[in-house]
């Protein structure tokens, strides 16, 4: 029982060291954060959050994760409107791109920034603390949204169309790897400012290269059956 309040009082200290976090972001913007700012507003020494959050990273990637709740609560809507596996996947592409690319520092931390550890164990933790953002989500989607890595969502989800003769299981691990270093590509460049793009045009140009790269590897005689239309 004491060792459940234990968990109970962590958990609950995690929630809002978290939330203060998310909250600095929101008013101030995600290159105001610091670990006095948030002790501060949390009343609390930053030695305190140093007992929580090993790394401030960390806390980072913890705070931009709430700001990825309307990304996961579009998911669904975007995949309905494949008629297949493929489509589903280049649609549920298509949602990610919109979102990452509005939240540029937002998706860097979390699927870009070196946090100093695997980011898996991580994302678990902040399901654990946050369960609520997958209410509403099917099952197989929670499933491919608690891999960190958009490279395993993609295989994990992609097994199925290997089932319905769309790609070979020796592509499935190729297109993964592609389509995930063609966003990391265009992320870092959109980030940083090398090419003066807006978002829209970053997500139209990301998912035209990642939907070639896909077609290269469909059976030739299922590229009629892809019919994804593009809505930005």
């Amino acid at each position: 029982m004491k060792d459940n309040r234990k968990e109970i009082q962590r958990e609950r200290m995690y929630r809002y060291f978290i939330d203060a976090t998310a909250e600095v972001i929101e008013n101030e913007g995600i290159e105001k954060v610091s670990i006095r700012k948030i002790a501060d507003k949390a009343g609390y020494t930053s030695s305190t959050v140093y007992n929580y959050f090993q790394e401030f990273s960390h806390l980072l990637y913890f705070a931009a994760m709430r700001f990825t709740k309307e990304y996961i609560d579009e998911l669904p809507n975007y995949m309905n409107r494949g008629t297949n596996t493929v489509e589903k996947w280049l649609y549920s592409w298509e949602c990610f791109c919109k979102h990452s690319f509005e939240k540029p520092q937002i998706y860097s931390i979390i699927f870009i920034d070196n946090l100093g550890i695997v980011p898996e164990d991580m994302l678990k933790d902040y399901y654990k603390i946050y369960e609520k953002d997958l209410m509403g989500l099917p099952k197989n989607l929670q499933d491919i949204v608690l891999q960190h890595t958009f490279s395993k969502r993609s295989a994990l989800y992609l097994q199925q169309a290997i089932k319905e003769g769309f790609i070979t299981s020796e592509d499935v691990d190729f297109i993964s790897e592609t389509t995930l270093l063609i966003w990391t590509g265009m992320m870092a460049t959109f980030k940083n400012n090398r090419r003066k793009i807006s978002p829209e045009k970053a997500t139209e140009q990301t998912l035209y290269y990642v939907r070639e790269s896909l077609m290269k590897v469909i059976a030739p005689e299922k590229k009629k059956d892809i019919r994804m239309q593009i809505l930005l």
